[in-house]
C-alpha cells in the first residue's frame, strides 16, 4: 500500500491533519471521501446561470479568536472584511439578532438605556424566578422574559427540534445572549471574514502537495475500494473523520442528529432580502431562515438582475440522510461512551472531527482540534518517538 498515512474525510480537520504529515513529515497521504468533491460540509460552488457563489450546505462563517488557528489559515486563504449579521422576520416586522437594545426598544416600542432595559428583562425573567425549570420552554421565560422567548426562540426551536420546547430538556439552553448596546454583530471573536477565491478555492490549497492524494467517490466501507476500512486498519495509521457509530457498524445503537434540508431558487431580482441571513421564528413558516449568497460577497461583480436563495429546514435525521448536529441525549452520551470504549481498542486509527468525536465544532474549532491531534499526538508517533492510543482523545 503506497500511503504512509490514511485520512477518511475531506473536511477541514481531514485536510489540516493531511497537510501537516505531508508538509512537516514529507509522507505520503491519501485522503479519501464518499462524496464527489472535497471539503465536507464547508464545499461551496457557483450557481450556473448566476455564477454567484452558493454554500451547498448551508452558510459557514469564518471566525475565531484562536491566534494560532488564524495564522494557519492564512497561509491558504486570504479573508474579506464581511462581518454577519442576522435579522429575523416576526409578524411581518424585521428586527435585529441577537436580541440586543435595538430588538428590546423595537419590539417594545420604547426607548430604553442598558439600565432599564436590564430591569425590564429582569422583571419579566422574574416570571420563573427561584425555580429550577426542567424543560427547554420554561428555561427561555426563565432567561429573558416570556415575551421576547415567545416571539423569536419559542416555534424557531419548535422549527428545528421537530419538537415541542416544553419536550425539550431545559440543558438544551443554558443561556440565551442578550446584549445591552446596539452592537448586532452576530459574533464576537477577534478574526472574522470570508475567503477572497471562495471556500473550494481554500480547500483545494490546503491539498496541493504533492505528497497529498485525494480520492473522492471513495467509500472507506465498500471493501472493493483499495483504500476500505477492511485494507487498511491495521495496516497503515488511520485519521477517521466520519460518522463514529458507523465506522463501528452500530454495534452499540445508532448517534442521533439534526439534518438539514435546502430549497434553491434563482430569483428575477438584483436583492430579494437585503441581507445574507433572514431568521423565520413564527410558527406559520415552514423553513427556518433563507440565506441570500451575493450578500456574502457584496465586493464580487453579480448579476444586478438576478439573485440566489435558499430556504433551510430542520429536521431529525434519517438513515442516509446527511448528519449535522448532534442530539446529545443522555442515551446518545451512553452509546458515545461505550463507542469511546471501543476506539481504544482499534489499532492506530485516530477519531476526529464533527462526526468522528460527536461534537458540533465551528470550522475554526475544527481545525484547532486538528492542529492539536497532530502535534499531540499523530506526530510523536509518525516520528517514532512514542506509542499511538487509538480514540478521540475525550476519557
Amino acid at each position: 500500500m503506497n500511503t504512509d498515512l490514511l485520512v477518511v474525510g475531506s473536511g477541514f480537520f481531514g485536510l489540516t491533519i493531511a497537510e501537516r504529515a505531508a508538509r512537516e513529515l514529507g509522507l505520503k497521504v491519501t485522503v479519501i471521501d464518499r462524496r464527489p468533491h472535497l471539503g465536507g460540509n464547508a464545499y461551496s460552488e457557483d450557481e450556473p446561470e448566476t455564477r454567484i457563489e452558493v454554500h451547498r450546505y448551508g452558510a459557514h462563517l469564518f471566525h475565531t479568536s484562536n491566534e494560532r488557528v488564524w495564522e494557519y489559515v492564512n497561509r491558504f486563504t486570504r479573508f474579506t472584511d464581511y462581518v454577519h449579521r442576522v435579522y429575523t422576520r416576526h409578524n411581518g416586522e424585521v428586527y435585529p439578532m441577537p436580541i440586543n437594545l435595538g430588538t428590546i426598544n423595537q419590539f417594545f416600542r420604547s426607548a430604553h438605556g442598558p439600565d432599564a432595559a436590564r430591569d425590564l428583562i429582569r422583571e419579566q425573567a422574574g416570571e420563573l424566578a427561584g425555580t429550577d425549570p426542567q424543560n427547554l420552554n420554561d428555561k427561555g421565560i426563565q432567561l429573558i422574559g416570556r415575551p421576547l422567548y415567545e416571539a423569536f426562540i419559542k416555534h424557531y426551536t419548535a422549527k428545528q427540534w421537530q419538537t415541542d420546547p416544553s419536550d425539550l430538556p431545559a440543558e438544551v439552553i443554558s443561556r440565551l445572549p442578550v446584549r445591552y448596546t446596539y452592537d448586532n454583530r452576530y459574533f464576537n471573536d477577534t478574526h472574522e471574514g470570508l475567503p477572497v477565491d471562495g471556500y473550494t478555492a481554500w480547500l483545494e490549497r490546503m491539498a496541493d502537495h504533492p505528497n497529498i492524494e485525494v480520492r473522492l467517490d471513495s467509500d472507506f466501507f465498500d471493501e472493493s475500494q483499495p483504500y476500505s476500512k477492511s485494507n487498511t486498519v491495521g495496516q497503515v495509521p488511520v485519521v477517521y473523520t466520519g460518522p463514529v457509530d458507523r465506522y463501528f457498524d452500530f454495534s452499540e445503537g445508532h448517534l442521533s442528529w439534526r439534518t438539514l434540508d435546502f430549497e434553491r431558487e434563482v430569483l428575477p431580482t438584483g436583492d430579494f432580502q437585503g441581507t445574507s441571513v433572514m431568521n423565520y421564528p413564527d410558527a406559520d413558516v415552514p423553513f427556518t431562515r433563507i440565506h441570500e449568497f451575493r450578500h456574502f460577497h457584496p465586493e464580487r461583480q453579480y448579476p444586478a438582475d438576478r439573485t440566489v436563495i435558499m430556504r433551510e429546514y430542520s429536521r431529525f435525521a434519517e438513515t442516509g440522510d446527511e448528519p449535522y448536529y448532534p442530539v446529545n441525549t443522555a442515551a446518545d452520551r451512553e452509546r458515545l461512551l461505550a463507542y469511546r470504549e471501543e476506539s481504544k481498542r482499534e489499532k492506530n486509527v485516530l477519531f476526529g472531527g464533527r462526526l468522528g468525536t460527536y461534537k458540533y465544532l465551528d470550522m475554526h474549532m475544527a481545525i484547532g482540534s486538528a492542529l492539536s491531534m497532530f502535534e499531540n499526538r499523530l506526530q510523536p508517533f509518525l516520528r517514532g518517538t512514542a506509542s499511538l492510543t487509538s480514540g478521540d482523545g475525550e476519557a
